[in-house]
């Protein structure tokens, strides 16, 4: 359970690198592809409803009941998700606004998709740092069970969905550097 979590991490840093680049290119006055760039937005909104809020309730309620003292970190964690997922969906709204020939300022835009890529960098972290060695020390294999049932289909299922339905988006994932974890 624990390795498919790292794998998904891994994936969605991968995702995050894409971005990265597209946000620089808008940050050297060049104009992505911001179909590209709608693409992975809205791959990362499916997870985040898929995966991430999953992961957040079982673990949260399993942990708060194990490791009272969990309770800080699995808050602080679900404050940031919700966070992420208010910016990321801003960020959407804007998208849909360039992608019809709308007025958006750039600077801002590029501004705005920095900030998140930052945020998402550190929540993955925190999750990383501080989330799984919390399942790794409480959950028991009935609790690790739950939680696989809890969650999507592993991170290769999602993938080659993801080279079906955005082939241009899976080949730039696919070259895309290992992240370093």
């Amino acid at each position: 359970m624990l390795k498919q979590l790292r794998q998904d991490h891994a994936n969605m840093a991968r995702m995050l690198h894409v971005l990265q680049l597209k946000q620089k290119s808008l940050e050297k006055g060049e104009r992505p592809n911001f179909q590209l760039v709608r693409e992975v937005v809205d791959y990362i909104l499916d997870y985040q409803e898929g995966f991430t809020r999953p992961l957040e309730k079982v673990c949260t309620e399993r942990l708060k009941e194990l490791d009272p003292s969990s309770v800080e970190v699995t808050e602080r964690l679900a404050r940031d998700y919700r966070s992420l997922q208010s910016r990321l969906k801003q960020l959407s709204n804007d998208l849909d606004m360039i992608l019809m020939d709308a007025v958006v300022p750039m600077d801002r835009f590029a501004a705005d998709l920095k900030s998140y890529l930052e945020s998402h960098r550190a929540y993955l972290r925190d999750e990383r740092e501080l989330l799984f060695p919390l399942i790794q020390k409480n959950f028991n294999d009935q609790d690790l069970d739950a939680l696989a049932a809890a969650l999507p289909e592993g991170a290769q299922a999602q993938l080659e969905r993801l080279q079906e339905a955005y082939p241009e988006l899976y080949a730039e994932l696919r070259d895309a550097p290992e992240p370093a974890t």
